[in-house]
């Protein structure tokens, strides 16, 4: 699947008035399309997306108009406030200052994936506020500053939260998203053995989400869900420990150099590994490897 850019959006990105501090151009994301910016005063039209928008607004209060065909909605929109218009449909807006922003573009297979298929049509909002969605927004923000490869699990667990969260709050009244089917409480046996080969088969490569929950022959959002009932760990939580294991392994039993110890157990370079075994077991991978040689 092809990496979702800025062609996927309706135009806004593209303007002068727009100036991108950063955007997950390049970084392989294939259902979502970050971008973070500040922009001026302006109005104008464009057409509709293929993808669904969502604008966090990271300052203000700014007044915002929108509509179709004519200004036809108006709000002063605090900091935290969101701005969200469906995929296909056309957009006149007028933003009344300057203002920073994260704009997240979703697929619409990532949406309906999110809402287990599920009938969805997101609503046009202006200034609603949402705690959750205002999160994930400023973390995928925070990934794209602090990128790793190795995040790419991160990433679409990411996604997927916020495309269930736009789902389940912000979908068009009288065609609700269905809840979540509840069968089982948990992966198989079965199932939880595929994705432990898939991983430390794959354990030096960055693992997406998708491909994780194919081996289960489960929906991405239904995998997330029953992954973290049998384990207790998100899918992304497991990863890391997978990882964070295999290295203390090498640093304990091998003389394999730090930095090719990283590489091996999917860490994007020595530092990365340094910062994650701070975090999760108080050391560092030299002082990991003196201790056992003491």
């Amino acid at each position: 699947m092809a990496e979702l850019t800025v062609h996927d959006t309706n135009g806004i990105l593209r303007q002068p008035w727009v100036h991108p501090d950063r955007t997950s151009r390049g970084l392989g994301w294939q259902s979502l399309y970050v971008s973070t910016q500040s922009e001026r005063p302006y109005q104008a039209s464009f057409g509709g997306a293929p993808s669904h928008l969502v604008i966090l607004h990271l300052n203000g209060p700014v007044t915002v108009r929108r509509g179709h065909l004519g200004l036809t909605s108006s709000r002063t929109v605090p900091p935290g406030g969101l701005f969200v218009h469906p995929a296909g449909k056309e957009l006149t807006v007028e933003l009344g200052g300057a203002l920073d922003t994260v704009h997240a573009y979703l697929s619409d297979d990532l949406l309906r994936a999110a809402c287990d298929d599920g009938p969805v049509e997101l609503a046009e909002e202006l200034g609603a506020l949402d705690p959750l969605v205002e999160h994930l927004m400023l973390t995928l923000d925070r990934v794209m500053r602090e990128w790793e490869p190795t995040a790419r699990t991160y990433v679409d667990h990411l996604g997927h939260a916020l495309a269930a969260q736009l789902g389940r709050q912000h979908s068009v009244r009288g065609r609700p998203v269905p809840p979540p089917r509840l069968g089982r409480c948990g992966l198989t046996d079965r199932q939880l053995d595929a994705v432990r080969e898939m991983v430390e088969a794959r354990l030096g490569e960055p693992l997406p989400l998708r491909e994780m929950a194919a081996v289960t022959g489960l929906s991405v959002s239904q995998f997330g869900r029953q992954f973290k009932a049998r384990t207790g760990l998100s899918p992304h939580q497991f990863l890391i420990q997978r990882r964070v294991d295999a290295a203390g392994r090498l640093l304990r039993g091998t003389t394999i150099p730090i930095a090719e110890v990283a590489q091996r157990c999917g860490f994007s370079h020595q530092e990365h590994l340094t910062r994650v075994l701070r975090a999760h077991l108080s050391t560092t991978p030299a002082a990991m490897r003196v201790s056992c040689s003491a």
